[in-house]
């Protein structure tokens, strides 16, 4: 299968899985299961880490120590937003499970905006895709970065039903969303290119979408820094 065929398929498949479980888990699964997320990251960040610095000397332990940190406080706050709203009824849903999936769906949809732009832009417009960091991010272009803020944009507003949030507040989180989603792409991509690899599948799991790292890189910072005004 041709590899972006196989990625959008994947994709597809991940995200109506994702969406699933958010909204239907118990709200005392949700933890839990972001506790083995959590975990899944950790080992393969270990096992990239154990490609650049010697296994458990000084230098990888304090680098394991600081990553782990980073990475588990961002992922903990998507059960901090599930409990924030708790067990309210939303329709048939639980208010607490509609407004995570509002969260991750304004991230995770910036990144579909910034592959479908920065691919459109590649493919049909010649000189389009003008490259952000190539040195870091070969793939990520300003008009890929346009993509996720139009999309992430486009996602929060068709929640304000469910958030009342103003439309200014709506768009607002939109834009911080596909902004801090992209850092933490950009970060992890930072990592990859320094230890030597493409992408942090090193646990084999997953299907044409990079590793554990690669599918959580951009909830990492975003879901934190939201949380407070949410």
């Amino acid at each position: 299968m041709n590899p972006i065929l196989k990625r959008i398929v994947t994709g597809l498949v991940v995200g109506a899985a994702v969406i699933a479980v958010v909204l239907l888990a118990p709200s005392r699964a949700i933890l839990p299961a972001v506790a083995c997320l959590i975990a899944l990251a950790v080992v393969e960040y270990a096992m990239l880490l154990s490609r650049k610095v010697p296994l458990a000397s000084c230098a990888w332990v304090g680098m394991f120590l600081a990553g782990t940190a980073v990475v588990a406080g961002g992922l903990l706050s998507l059960p901090a937003i599930a409990a924030r709203y708790g067990d309210e009824p939303c329709g048939i849903f639980r208010l607490g499970n509609v407004m995570l999936l509002y969260v991750v769906a304004i991230i995770k949809f910036s990144d579909v905006g910034g592959f479908a732009f920065g691919l459109g832009s590649a493919k049909c417009v010649k000189g389009g895709n003008h490259k952000m960091c190539p040195s870091i991010s070969p793939g990520k272009s300003w008009e890929g970065l346009l993509g996720s803020v139009v999309f992430s944009c486009i996602v929060s507003c068709a929640f304000v039903p469910v958030t009342r949030f103003a439309i200014a507040k709506a768009l607002a989180f939109g834009v911080a969303a596909a902004l801090l989603g992209t850092a933490g792409d950009l970060v992890e991509s930072k990592f990859k290119r320094w230890v030597g690899v493409k992408d942090s599948s090193t646990l084999r799991i997953t299907n044409g979408m990079g590793g554990i790292l690669d599918m959580l890189d951009s909830l990492v910072f975003a879901p934190a820094i939201l949380l407070p005004f949410l």
